[in-house]
């Protein structure tokens, strides 16, 4: 089945708008929980402009559900990672100056490296993870550093789909869609799991959860939004439902 991973980083958000103590990120992994997710995803930066090392420690303790680090592939991230023991880890790019990531790993040009940081985390036990464009020579680059997981960078797919006026079937949403499922066919046959995430939200998920062999979709922006109004468990709820409902009648698919 199908699974949520609830990427909780802008609650923390709205906290350090005032430096205060709330909205606690624990409360709202709870609440997720509780509203169906598979798993709580939280991104330590470096200039920790929302998680800090402290809800990472929190989080790790308390979460009921899978924790997922997303970190830079660096030694500070690393040691953080094998002392907290997340059951996954995703390296991802990052930049100072960028709002969000902005886009996918490029593996192919620090192999060596990241090979080291893969077996260092493994080492510990934890379950590894890159996050990388739809570009099949990147997942052919995941799988030669030994990652167990690929992530799908959506931001260009969920880009098309808002250009295109929500437009499903729209030559560009399908192009992007395609490039999508042809970096996951590469993924599932190189022994990894395929999982996907970025911009998605409550209108663009189902065509990337009925793509065969998807695993887990990471969303957060979305879910935190419509949490605003109604409340993070049914945000999470509403999610989840237009997942698994995608993944039951697109069985067999794309």
């Amino acid at each position: 089945m199908i699974e949520l991973g609830v990427n909780i980083d802008h609650v923390a958000t709205l906290r350090q708008a005032r430096r205060t103590w709330e909205p606690d990120p624990v409360w709202a992994a709870v609440e997720a929980h509780l509203g169906g997710a598979d798993g709580i995803t939280i991104h330590l930066r470096e200039d920790r402009r929302h998680i800090g090392d402290d809800d990472v420690r929190r989080l790790r303790e308390l979460t009921q559900v899978k924790l997922n680090l997303e970190m830079a592939a660096t030694d500070e991230m690393v040691q953080i990672a094998c002392r907290t023991r997340p059951e996954m880890a995703m390296l991802v790019p990052e930049g100072r100056l960028e709002v969000t990531t902005e886009g996918g790993l490029d593996i192919v040009s620090q192999e060596a490296w990241l090979a080291e940081v893969i077996g260092r985390l493994a080492d510990a036990g934890i379950m590894t993870s890159v996050f990388i464009d739809p570009d099949v020579v990147q997942v052919e680059a995941a799988s030669r550093i030994g990652a167990r997981v690929c992530e799908i960078h959506t931001g260009p797919y969920a880009h098309a789909f808002h250009t295109c006026g929500r437009d499903a079937e729209s030559p560009a949403v399908l192009s992007e869609l395609d490039r999508i499922r042809r970096a996951g066919e590469a993924i599932r046959g190189l022994g990894m799991r395929f999982n996907a995430g970025h911009a998605l939200n409550y209108y663009n998920v189902q065509p990337v959860a009925r793509l065969a062999g998807v695993r887990e979709l990471h969303i957060g922006h979305a879910i935190v939004s419509r949490a605003m109004f109604v409340g993070i468990r049914e945000a999470v709820r509403k999610m989840k439902r237009l997942m698994c409902e995608a993944a039951a009648g697109g069985a067999g698919l794309a």
